[in-house]
């Protein structure tokens, strides 16, 4: 293999190196691929443990040469993400963040959460880690700054909403407002997203005013209620510094072969959210290489970079991480290594909160929890990962199944399935189960967890067995867990576990029981919401989009076209006397 290093190009670029089996276990870039590579294997070369062991088993290597070295970072950070290789630092979490997204590229803007950023001309504010905060900072915009809230076309005047009637809405499909007025909420809630707190409450106050001069006094007193709960709202916020803008504090804590990272966002000087990062195998990686790794990643996601990243230290390849995150933003971002004053008193604050972050993680070790398992289970091996099963019915209606999966410590949202009820008639829990184990089984093949909850008794317990038995698979081990006292039911056994022990194992179990409830439950509301958005016009063949809305527009409600007259409805533009009868039919009218 060393011999091919000659036909290797000395131009930047991104390599991997392979195992027997093409496996990748390593993406690097590098200034001059041919000398990158040669360096691994020169018997003067002095690698880390964790390096050394990786070039044991490296049996083949591929490169792409790039334009530059921007390019690489690029390029090595989203083949990281697609391979995953077992040499590289990688952060187990791949979601992309909520940002509150005002469309003022819009003709009348509205406010939505976006987890993809577009260079659409939208406004986006965030990110909220986690979400809470930015559906209370969504909830409180609804009551006080009523933007609308769909996303209906605004070319021809229709009927308004139920939002409009609970005041949510301004209703400017129906003209119940001037572009002018409107828009002026529109920069209000601007300005409360920016946090410009001064020039937001000067303009309402001189809105109360106006309102009184004109007698107007009851709007005159929802304008003072609004700027009180401004007042409140902000008081309520944890300001950190108000000339700090827009940071990321990145705190940093390693012991071993494991390391924590915890961001601190910094939004208009307000802590808009934090986040813990846990790395494993990060021994003999030197600071900089692994704060220029983490950095790479995370800012790869669906992020907007704020206007400075502080952090602790210099990272490695400092100078390009910084043209690419201009590149990502549109403008300048610093990256400050020796912060000072405030900065430094922050970023001495995220390392001492990933420092308790890592030791309180070793308190619970993970190993010692499934050794727990494996012996209150009666469990012939340790399970080193689990998944769950659940499901969720109202009177048979919108049955849905989930399935969850936990390894090392956290949830695999990859891993996670959800599934409509497809053979199941009515109410039975014990079928709709087996089901769902069965298509668990089938979708995740040899990717099955080695332990798997049933969210149930033991009633559930056999249904899921019966899947499993038809299937011929024996490898996953099951068991249910019952609710009111919570305990655990296994196969293995003959009498049911204890789970209000509140021991490491037991909240372990119900955590992961909890979140296929969870994940179950909020399949089957989205499902509902959308049968009961409905219209039962959609149902109706022959009854398009466009004869929807002449419908709709003619008559404004589905009660109003049930009590019209054939020939009423004969006489709109696009209908004729057939489809007035098959439409009245199909409606039900009278029944």
């Amino acid at each position: 293999m060393v011999e091919k290093f000659s036909s290797v190009p000395s131009k930047p670029g991104v390599y991997t190196f392979k195992d027997a089996k093409e496996n990748v276990l390593y993406v690097g870039k590098a200034k001059n691929l041919r000398n990158r590579l040669r360096s691994y294997f020169q018997k003067s070369a002095v690698l880390d443990a964790r390096k050394s062991s990786m070039i044991r088993i490296v049996k083949n290597f591929s490169y792409i040469v790039t334009g530059n070295e921007l390019e690489a970072l690029v390029l090595e950070a989203n083949l990281i993400k697609q391979y995953k290789p077992r040499f590289n630092v990688i952060l187990r979490d791949d979601k992309n963040y909520p940002y509150l997204k005002l469309t003022v590229n819009e003709e009348w803007p509205g406010l939505e959460v976006a987890r993809r950023i577009k260079k659409d001309g939208a406004l986006y504010f965030g990110p909220y880690v986690p979400a809470g905060s930015m559906w209370e900072a969504l909830a409180f915009i609804r009551r006080n700054f009523p933007v609308r809230p769909c996303k209906y076309s605004m070319d021809k005047p229709m009927r308004p909403c139920i939002q409009h009637q609970m005041q949510k809405c301004p209703a400017p499909c129906a003209g119940l407002i001037s572009k002018k007025d409107y828009m002026k909420i529109v920069e209000n809630v601007r300005l409360f997203l920016q946090g410009d707190k001064k020039e937001l409450l000067q303009g309402l106050e001189k809105s109360m005013e106006k309102l009184s001069e004109e007698l107007r006094f009851e709007d005159a007193a929802k304008m003072r209620d609004r700027i009180n709960n401004l007042r409140h709202i902000w008081e309520s916020q944890k300001v950190i510094a108000p000339e700090l803008g827009d940071i990321d504090v990145i705190g940093f804590y390693g012991e071993g072969k494991e390391a924590v990272f915890r961001i601190f966002f910094i939004r208009n000087g307000v802590m808009i959210g934090t986040k813990d990062f846990y790395i494993k195998d990060a021994a003999g990686i030197a600071a900089g290489e692994l704060l220029h790794n983490f950095m790479e990643q995370f800012y790869t996601k669906e992020i907007i970079p704020p206007d400075e990243i502080v952090l602790g230290q210099r990272p490695d390849g400092m100078e390009t991480l910084t043209v690419w995150l201009k590149d990502k933003k549109g403008k300048n971002v610093k990256i400050i290594s020796r912060p000072k004053g405030k900065k430094l008193e922050i970023l001495r604050m995220a390392d001492e909160n990933a420092m308790t972050t890592f030791k309180s993680r070793g308190k619970t070790d993970i190993k010692e929890t499934m050794e727990a398992l494996k012996k209150r289970l009666a469990l012939r091996i340790v399970p080193q990962s689990i998944g769950a099963i659940d499901v969720s019915t109202i009177s048979g209606s919108e049955s849905v199944g989930s399935f969850v999966y936990w390894s090392e410590g956290e949830f695999k949202k990859d891993m996670y399935r959800h599934m409509k009820i497809r053979t199941v008639q009515g109410m039975d829990d014990y079928a709709m189960i087996e089901e769902i184990a069965g298509r668990v089984i089938k979708n995740l093949g040899e990717k099955l967890p080695s332990l798997i909850i049933i969210d149930g008794g033991m009633g559930q317990l056999e249904a899921a067995k019966k899947a499993f038995n038809k299937s011929g698979i024996k490898a996953a081990v099951l068991i249910s867990i019952a609710k009111k006292p919570d305990r655990a039911f296994a196969l293995s056994i003959d009498k049911s576990v204890d789970l209000e022990d509140k021991t490491p194992s037991s909240l372990l179990l119900k955590r992961i029981r909890d979140e296929a409830h969870r994940f179950a439950i909020s399949f089957h509301r989205k499902l509902r919401d959308k049968r009961l958005m409905e219209s039962p016009l959609e149902k109706i063949h022959g009854i398009g989009k466009k004869r929807r809305l002449a419908l709709l527009r003619h008559f404004g409600s589905i009660e109003d076209i049930r009590k019209a007259g054939i020939d009423d409805i004969s006489g709109i533009k696009g209908f004729n006397r057939k489809t007035a009868e098959k439409l009245l039919a199909e409606l039900g009218r009278g029944q």
